[in-house]
């Protein structure tokens, strides 16, 4: 079969190429992957900014139907329609952090497409327990976008005290962004949006999703419009989901006192922040890091619900044999959330 894969540790290395097609042992279900979307973590990996153990299949945010099972198979049948928790593809079950549903933390743990075999190819093989099923509601393309938000959950709804009524700053309208947004104005909060010059596409996603204002920071004054917003008293809670320096230290300025920071993105590399200000405010200041089993119960029934629409995310479909194209359109920003298939 046909695979995106990483060949080596170094920037690249990355290539469409013939993988053997897996077979199930015991204990394991064959996926025919039918969407695969191509997360910020593939990007990372293409420029070996993140750990990886290759020759390995790129791809963790999965949506398919169960074509084989493996012996001692009792949670799915074939024909299920399924979306994956990639983090905990290989886990030791013993650990502290196993033992309280946080698997993400496993001191023996290997995630799909980076750690293991992941979706950019038609078929992933992967252990009974990791699966979930997609409610009937739910379509193949939106399937693909569980994994991110199960993130987003985590990070807005379980982590963040979010109460209807007040300002909250996402900053970064990325895919995390954009749930994010989505999420706090489900709980009836007032949704402020950043981005710079670049984010124009996804700004105006953002204020097509329902955000009270959206602000380029290159031209606009963001703290005027979050003080107008507030009384001059600042933003309630506030989301940094670029992982850009500069990004961090505007939400520190933006954030009340005795408000809360939540760190959703990831910055790839040290930054210097002024920790005074986390005091002098005393601040709530959390980080948010993938997803428990806990979370992933949470967010699909959810989505059983109706509560958001994630469609408008998905900004183009291609198959595999043009992952390049899709890689490029994601780091342009040119695309908000683009799905791989396998090709015909």
């Amino acid at each position: 079969m046909k695979a995106v894969v990483k060949t080596h540790p170094d920037p690249g290395n990355v290539e469409l190429m013939d993988m053997p097609e897996p077979r199930p042992d015991t204990g394991q279900v064959v996926i025919e992957v039918l969407n695969a979307g191509i997360c910020g973590t593939d990007i990372h990996i293409l420029k070996s900014e993140y750990v990886i153990k290759p020759p390995v299949i790129l791809g963790h945010e999965i949506c398919g139907r169960i074509v084989e099972l493996g012996k001692g198979i009792t949670r799915f049948k074939i024909g299920d329609r399924v979306t994956v928790n990639p983090s905990a593809a290989r886990i030791c079950g013993q650990c502290r952090y196993c033992r309280i549903g946080a698997p993400f933390f496993c001191i023996d743990r290997a995630a799909l497409g980076s750690g293991m075999h992941g979706g950019f190819a038609r078929y992933c093989c992967v252990r009974q327990e990791i699966p979930f099923r997609l409610p009937e509601n739910l379509d193949d393309q939106i399937g693909a976008l569980c994994e991110p938000l199960a993130c987003a959950f985590q990070a807005v709804v379980e982590l963040t005290e979010i109460r209807a009524g007040e300002v909250v700053v996402v900053s970064g309208p990325g895919p995390m962004g954009l749930i994010s947004l989505l999420l706090a104005r489900s709980r009836g909060a007032r949704v402020v949006v950043l981005g710079t010059g670049a984010d124009a596409n996804r700004l105006s996603m953002a204020s097509d999703l329902g955000a009270d204002h959206v602000v380029n920071v290159e031209a606009d004054n963001a703290g005027q419009i979050v003080d107008d917003l507030t009384n001059g008293y600042g933003a309630d809670v506030v989301l940094e989901c670029s992982g850009a320096a500069a990004s961090a230290d505007s939400c520190l300025e933006l954030v009340k006192k005795l408000g809360c920071y939540t760190q959703v993105g990831i910055f790839g590399a040290p930054i210097q922040i002024n920790l005074d200000t986390i005091v002098m405010k005393q601040l709530r200041m959390q980080g948010s890091m993938c997803h428990t089993w806990e979370t992933w119960d949470r967010t699909m029934a959810f989505l059983a619900r109706d509560l958001i629409d994630l469609r408008p995310l998905i900004s183009a479909r291609l198959p595999l044999s043009r992952w390049e194209e899709g890689f490029e359109s994601v780091m342009g920003k040119q695309a908000i959330k683009t799905l791989l298939y396998p090709d015909d």
